[in-house]
């Protein structure tokens, strides 16, 4: 009776660890999506970002633009790593989430809202990346 009862839990850590697998990938691969359409944007300098004066961090709005692009097809990338339960794609998208939580502070005066959903959602992604173990998924 007492293996009944181990078995059903092994099942459901399992089914868990997979669903939090598929959702950091759905979430990294929407993060990367909007990562690319925000970096066209800012190369077309479209008027929707903000400008700024006198900013710290202050980069052309077209150098931000190619910084977006870029991250945002690698996650796209990686994302679809995780979708094969790839574990250098689990630690590249702790990676490149960071680096876009990073980003997205830094262009925080251009566009404020949207920085703050993306940081948002890219601490999603490392929290479930990172709660995930490997042996659940295998």
């Amino acid at each position: 009776m007492a293996a009944t009862h181990t078995r059903p839990t092994h099942t459901a850590r399992r089914g868990t660890a997979a669903g939090l697998a598929v959702f950091a990938a759905v979430m990294l691969f929407l993060v990367g999506l909007l990562d690319i359409f925000r970096g066209v944007m800012a190369i077309a300098e479209d008027d929707i970002f903000v400008a700024t004066r006198n900013y710290v961090f202050e980069f052309d709005l077209t150098g931000w633009g190619w910084i977006h692009l870029i991250l945002g097809a690698l996650s796209v990338l990686v994302a679809l790593g995780m979708f094969r339960a790839r574990t250098w794609a689990r630690v590249l998208g702790v990676a490149l989430a960071a680096l876009l939580i990073i980003t997205n502070f830094l262009t925080l005066p251009q566009y404020p809202i949207w920085s703050v959903v993306m940081i948002a959602l890219s601490g999603f992604v490392i929290w479930a990346l990172c709660t995930v173990r490997s042996e659940d998924l295998a």
